[in-house]
């Protein structure tokens, strides 16, 4: 299994070859090899800052000599006309890693700015967002990283790290006791120690997973705000509860308010604009 570190590594080496391919005909025709010059990142619109230690990886991979000073760093609340960073180097190295570091920056700030706008709009409830897998593929680390940032809670990491039993599984395995019972002989023979979660689709389907036991916590899918009360009731804090499905800003709060530990939201990934900065040669 790979380290987050040679995760990132191998992102960072495939995004350098689709966008340089055999050379930067634009870069290495009209600027000279021996060129040394000095770039800033600048901030275009106000958010939460995240990627920078992303960017040093960036930076670093492409050309070690290249220097950075780092003026914010990540987890800031930022505003039009900020400075980040200033990177003073090789001109050709300055103009090949502009975009795949912008790329980077401006997807994690923008996922780091959507949560705590989320994490914001939770004040006071004690409910936790969660990130979900609806990421972009081949930067899962990264988003996730940009979650926590903006002052979220990773979800499972992949398909590796936990048990999440959805309706699939529970339909293909025959029942909620059968994918269960199949789920613990599973652990019991590789032994493994991993957190069990249960999907439900109905009230009578959180009542199979109560009377069978054996979770560590119960993901509500598309419920109602009421049901979700009556859920929260019937758990009675046995057993951890997330809300999923359809939560949408306008509709967040009022399931945090049923004292949900936890509310998953996709869009945190699959549907964020990025934070708008640029990466302007500096004198």
């Amino acid at each position: 299994m790979y380290t987050n570190e040679e995760l990132e590594d191998k992102l960072i080496d495939l995004a350098f070859a689709e966008d340089i391919g055999d050379g930067d005909h634009t870069t290495l025709c009209c600027i000279p090899k021996t060129a040394i010059g000095k770039s800033q990142l600048i901030i275009k619109e106000t958010g939460v800052l995240a990627g920078v230690d992303v960017a040093l990886r960036v930076f670093h991979r492409f050309d070690p000599e290249l220097k950075v000073e780092v003026l914010i760093n990540d987890g800031a609340e930022v505003h039009p006309g900020d400075v980040v960073f200033v990177v003073t180097g090789k001109v050709r190295s300055l103009l090949q890693t502009e975009r795949l570091m912008l790329n980077i920056m401006q997807r994690m700030s923008g996922i780091a700015t959507m949560t705590r706008h989320y994490m914001k709009m939770l004040e006071g409830t004690g409910t936790r967002v969660l990130d979900t897998r609806k990421t972009t593929p081949g930067m899962r680390i990264l988003e996730k990283q940009a979650v926590k940032t903006g002052g979220g809670t990773n979800h499972r990491i992949g398909l590796f790290d936990m048990i999440l039993l959805k309706d699939n599984h529970i339909d293909f395995a025959g029942g909620i006791a059968q994918a269960l019972d199949r789920c613990h002989a599973y652990l019991k023979e590789k032994g493994k120690s991993l957190k069990i979660e249960i999907e439900v689709r109905s009230l009578d389907e959180l009542q199979q997973v109560l009377d069978h036991g054996g979770v560590d916590r119960i993901m509500l899918d598309n419920f109602s705000v009421e049901d979700t009360r009556k859920a929260v009731l019937l758990v009675d804090h046995r057993y951890e509860v997330e809300s999923s499905g359809g939560i949408t800003a306008d509709t967040l709060r009022a399931y945090a308010e049923q004292g949900v530990d936890f509310i998953s939201v996709g869009a945190l990934t699959h549907s964020v604009k990025g934070l708008d900065m640029s990466f302007k040669a500096a004198e």
